[in-house]
C-alpha cells in the first residue's frame, strides 16, 4: 500500500521570499505587474538590488505602509511604492530604452503557461471574458538578460501550466530561464525543466503528476 507524505505549498509571501533570496546584490531588476511586485518586500537587508518600473523609476523600495503613501509615487501596475535613497525618476521612453538596450539583469514575470524550451505565454487566454493585457511584457521578455517566472503550478481547475508546448498565444519564445511555483523551483535548460528544489514532503512523482512536461533531476 503506497503512502503520500503531507506537504505544504509555499504561501505567496514564502514564494516571494524564495525568489528574493536568489537575486544577487547589484542587479537591476524589473518586477512584473501583480504578484512579482511583492518580491521587493523580501530582499535581505544587507543586499542592494535596484528595482525598475516601466513607468520611469529606478530604485524602488518596499511597499509603503498605509499612512506613508505618496499618491504621486506608483509603479507600472498603479501600486503605491517607496523610493530608496538615490532613486531616479525619468521619462517612460527612457525606461523602455533601458529595457530594449538590455540594461536589466533580470525581470520576474507572471505566466499563464511556460513551455519546456522557455516559451512564455502571459498576455492572453482563449476566453472572451478575459481582457488581453500585454503591457510591457513583450519588451521585457525580449530585452531583460534573464526572465524568471513566478506562477501557480496549475490552474484553479488543476490543469498543468508547465508544458511541452504552450497552447496560449506567446509573449516571447525561448526567453524563460527559471520558474518558481508554490511547489517547486525549476530551471529551463536544453534538456527541458530541471528540478532545483521542491517543498518538503512532496515527492517527485507527485510533482510530475501536476506538470505537463517531463521534470529532470
Amino acid at each position: 500500500m503506497s503512502t503520500t507524505l503531507a506537504f505544504k505549498p509555499r504561501t505567496d509571501k514564502e514564494l516571494a521570499a524564495r525568489i528574493a533570496r536568489d537575486i544577487p546584490s547589484g542587479w537591476t531588476v524589473n518586477l512584473g505587474i501583480g504578484q512579482p511586485t511583492t518580491i521587493a518586500d523580501h530582499v535581505p537587508a544587507d543586499r542592494e538590488v535596484l528595482f525598475h518600473s516601466e513607468n520611469g523609476i529606478l530604485g524602488m523600495g518596499p511597499s509603503p505602509r498605509d499612512n506613508e503613501r505618496d499618491h504621486w509615487l506608483i509603479n507600472a501596475g498603479k501600486q503605491h511604492v517607496t523610493l530608496k535613497t538615490g532613486a531616479s525618476l525619468f521619462h517612460h521612453a527612457d525606461s523602455f530604452a533601458m529595457i530594449r538596450g538590455r540594461h536589466l539583469d533580470l525581470c520576474v514575470l507572471g505566466a499563464y503557461q511556460v513551455a519546456e524550451n522557455g516559451d512564455l505565454a502571459n498576455w492572453n487566454v482563449p476566453d472572451p471574458r478575459v481582457i488581453p493585457g500585454i503591457g510591457g511584457a513583450m519588451d521585457l521578455a525580449a530585452g531583460a538578460k534573464r526572465i524568471w517566472i513566478m506562477m501557480s503550478h496549475t490552474t484553479k481547475k488543476g490543469e498543468a501550466k508547465l508544458l511541452p508546448l504552450c497552447d496560449y498565444p506567446l509573449t516571447a519564445v525561448a526567453c524563460v530561464t527559471r520558474v518558481y511555483t508554490e511547489l517547486a523551483t525549476l530551471d529551463v535548460t536544453p534538456r527541458g525543466f530541471v528540478l532545483v528544489d521542491m517543498v518538503d514532503g512532496l515527492s517527485l512523482d507527485a510533482l510530475q503528476a501536476k506538470t505537463g512536461a517531463t521534470i529532470h533531476r
